[in-house]
């Protein structure tokens, strides 16, 4: 009785990238509607770098 084992490449650390990144994105959203601007422009831009880390990911995922 042979048993395959399924590999999960790049998923052993469960990543999380695009959670957060909706995170930050929403934070952004109530600090611009709040007036906090310095805030709302710090949270974009996390926000930005968790989703170009999300799509290199993915992108290295689906080539492996």
């Amino acid at each position: 009785m042979l048993e395959l084992a399924t590999a999960t490449p790049l998923q052993i650390g469960g990543g999380g990238f695009l959670y957060w990144a909706v995170i930050f994105f929403i934070l952004a959203i109530v600090a611009a509607a709040v007036g906090a601007r310095g805030v709302a422009g710090v949270s974009m831009e996390i926000a930005r770098i968790f989703v170009l880390i999300f799509i290199v990911l993915a992108v290295i995922a689906l080539l492996l």
